[in-house]
């Protein structure tokens, strides 16, 4: 799951499925064209919900047990109608947050969102001022990021960033991490950008699994750091599994032994988009995963009959593929990430962007390369393909000296659909 910031761990061990947590897309309209943006954000898309559309969806959720919902773009804040869906949301008793590239947070909009009920603001921040210009496309995001978690802060709004980790930012973590403490986040996610939407034309910047060996490491050292400063750290649902860090990555508390219990979509998780597309997760793949339309169908008929979204409910090991299927933690893993899975390979089930499958492999002297194959069409949250190729662990990487202004370049165009 993208576009999240810190928040209170899912109970899934409950028996009754409900969408108690949601990320709402209240517009695709952005104010930024970032260069590995799932969703390619930037215009609104056609007939997205009205304001009235949205507040009655708002009273959907709270009748569907929702308990907290994130808002979020495109921009969120560039729909017309979005402090009164915070105030419907909260009006229903529902916890609102937001995910913000910031850009437009002024003080007064800040001050705004903290009176109509927003409680907590994630900023997405994606490396030092050089990298974060370079990945959203726009120089000065960086310091417009600052500002919004300044304004934010002192609007009585919690802060909290939210970081796509991938070739061109790997190397700014630590030094990112004392940025944003310094600057009072109280939570930091962390998840790794997978190759959907935009990031899927340009697969330079996307971390080859090995890479893992280097950067899950590093991210639970950061972890147990941020501790002791009072920040929580918590890796997005695309990073880690089953590695010796796997506990230190996934618990709220030092000494829990918490870990990965499988993809949550359409089981607890519910991702809506800014026309009333329904389906079980954000991320996920539109052309595959939207269960209906609340233009068309009510919430709750959506979310109980609705295939798209119950697909994940009776899942066992037996959708499993490839290297999954025979791994020793697959009944509790079940293939990590859908939409990250999807996104490499064409289908869930077999994920190579797993900790313990990239060190299993080296303990072999082999490692997993990721090789373009099919381009993505260039729509929202789409994605193309790729194949897997086995190498020797010692193998020449040849983009290891790729410049950094090269690693944000298309390099394969995308692939449109036929009229």
């Amino acid at each position: 799951m993208t576009k999240t910031g810190h928040r209170r761990r899912l109970d899934v061990v409950a028996s009754t499925y409900a969408p108690i947590y949601v990320v709402w897309e209240l517009t695709l309209a952005c104010d930024h064209a970032c260069t590995h943006c799932g969703s390619r954000a930037g215009v609104a898309r056609e007939r997205e919900l009205s304001t009235d559309e949205a507040v009655a969806v708002a009273a959907q959720l709270a009748a569907a047990g929702t308990r907290e919902v994130i808002l979020i773009g495109g921009e969120a804040y560039l729909h017309d109608g979005f402090l009164d869906v915070i105030r419907a949301l909260v009006a229903g008793g529902v916890t609102v947050g937001l995910t913000t590239g910031g850009r437009g947070v002024t003080a007064a909009l800040a001050t705004a969102m903290r009176a109509a009920g927003l409680g907590q603001a994630s900023v997405s921040i994606d490396g030092l001022e050089a990298t974060h210009d370079r990945m959203r496309h726009r120089r000065g995001s960086f310091a417009d990021a600052l500002a919004a978690l300044d304004n934010l802060r002192a609007a009585g709004v919690a802060i909290t960033a939210n970081t796509n980790v991938n070739r061109l930012n790997r190397g700014d973590l630590e030094a990112l991490y004392e940025v944003l403490r310094d600057r009072g986040v109280v939570g930091w996610q962390v998840q790794l950008t997978a190759p959907l939407g935009r990031a899927a034309d340009r697969v330079a910047m996307i971390l080859q699994p090995w890479d893992l060996l280097d950067v899950v490491p590093r991210i639970a050292a950061l972890k147990q750091r941020a501790r002791g400063d009072g920040v929580t750290l918590m890796p997005g649902n695309n990073l880690g599994y089953f590695g010796p860090e796997e506990t230190v990555l996934r618990s709220l508390r030092a000494g829990d032994r918490d870990h990965w219990h499988g993809c949550q979509a359409g089981k607890y998780v519910m991702g809506i988009e800014s026309d009333g597309a329904v389906k079980g997760c954000p991320s996920l793949q539109t052309a595959h995963y939207v269960g209906g339309n609340l233009r068309e169908r009510d919430l709750a008929a959506i979310w109980k009959d609705a295939p798209e979204l119950a697909w994940n409910r009776g899942r066992t090991v037996d959708a499993l593929w490839g290297f999954c299927r025979t791994c020793d933690f697959a009944e509790d893993c079940l293939g990590g990430c859908t939409f990250t899975a999807h996104a490499i390979l064409g289908r869930p089930g077999n994920n190579p962007y797993c900790h313990y499958r990239a060190r299993t492999l080296a303990k072999r002297g082999q490692r997993e390369r990721l090789v373009p194959a099919d381009a993505a069409d260039g729509l929202p949250f789409d994605n193309g393909t790729f194949e897997l190729v086995l190498e020797p662990l010692d193998a020449s990487d040849p983009a290891a000296a790729t410049a950094a202004d090269a690693l944000v370049q298309i390099d394969r165009r995308p692939r449109r659909r036929e009229a």
